[in-house]
C-alpha cells in the first residue's frame, strides 16, 4: 500500500534502529499428521504471532479524532516498501510521518506483519485509513500490512498473515468470504481503481490462483483453531 517514496527520510534511521530489534526468525513447528496445521488455541495465538501493542498516540497524528468501527472484512496489503520492518512502520505511524491525501491527513491500519513481529497500531474499534479513501474498506475493516524489506522471510511473513487473519476470524466474528485483498476496494478517483495489492498474492494484478492459495491457507488455521 506504501510507495517507498512517501516515507520521510525519518523512516530510513528508523529501519536501521528496528533492525537491531528483530528477534528469532526460526519458524516453528505448524503442521500435525495429516499435513494440516496442529490444533491451536485461540488463546495462545498471540504469542505464536510476536504480537505486541504498539499504539498511535490517541488524540494525535493518525488519532487525532476518534473514528469508532465495528469490523466486518479483514483487508491484507503489502507495503511495497522494501527498506522498512514492522517496527520502522510502527515508528512512522506513532510520528506522523505516513501522511494521505484523505480526510484524516494520515495513513494509519491496524496490524503490520514481517517475519519476526507482528504489532498492532490501532485497537480493533477504529478506523483506520488504508483502502478506499470514506468507501467501505475503510469504513468496516481491519488493515493488516505485509512486510517485504530485503532480507525479510516473505513466506513466512505470508504465514503468520494467514494466522492473524484466522484469529480475527475468530475473535471478531468476521466469515472467511469477507477477508479480501486491497485489490478488492475500488478507490474513486484513481486509475486504475483496483491496487496491486498484496502484489504477490495476485496474479496479474488481479486475485486469483494465489489469493485462493492464501485463503486455504487462512482456512486451515481458521478450523485448527478453537
Amino acid at each position: 500500500m506504501i510507495h517507498p517514496a512517501r516515507l520521510p527520510a525519518l523512516l530510513c534511521l528508523v529501519v536501521c534502529l528496528a533492525g537491531c530489534a528483530s528477534g528469532s526468525k526460526k519458524k516453528p513447528r505448524q503442521s500435525g499428521g495429516s499435513g494440516g496445521p496442529r490444533p491451536i488455541a485461540v488463546a495462545t495465538v498471540p504469542a505464536m504471532l510476536h504480537m505486541v501493542t504498539d499504539y498511535i498516540p490517541k488524540g494525535r497524528y493518525g488519532r487525532w479524532k476518534h473514528r469508532p468501527m465495528k469490523a466486518r472484512y479483514i483487508t491484507i496489503h503489502s507495503t511495497q516498501n522494501y527498506t522498512g520492518d514492522a517496527r520502522a512502520h510502527a515508528k512512522a505511524l506513532k510520528r506522523g510521518a505516513l501522511r494521505g491525501r484523505n480526510s484524516l491527513g494520515y495513513l494509519t491500519w491496524h496490524f503490520t506483519v514481517d517475519d519476526s513481529v507482528t504489532i498492532q497500531h490501532l485497537p480493533l474499534t477504529e478506523r483506520g485509513e488504508h483502502a478506499d479513501f470514506d468507501g467501505p474498506g475503510n469504513l468496516y475493516s481491519i488493515g493488516i500490512e505485509m512486510c517485504e524489506h530485503r532480507g525479510n522471510n516473505l513466506g513466512f511473513t505470508i504465514d503468520k498473515t494467514a494466522r492473524l487473519a484466522a484469529y480475527l476470524m475468530h475473535t471478531q466474528d468476521i466469515p472467511l468470504r469477507n477477508v479480501v485483498p486491497h485489490y478488492h476496494w475500488p478507490r474513486e478517483g484513481r486509475n486504475p481503481p483496483n491496487k496491486d495489492c498484496p502484489h504477490f498474492l495476485l496474479d496479474n494484478g488481479k486475485p486469483g490462483r494465489k489469493w485462493q492459495v492464501f485463503l486455504k491457507k487462512v482456512e486451515a488455521y481458521y478450523k485448527a483453531m478453537s
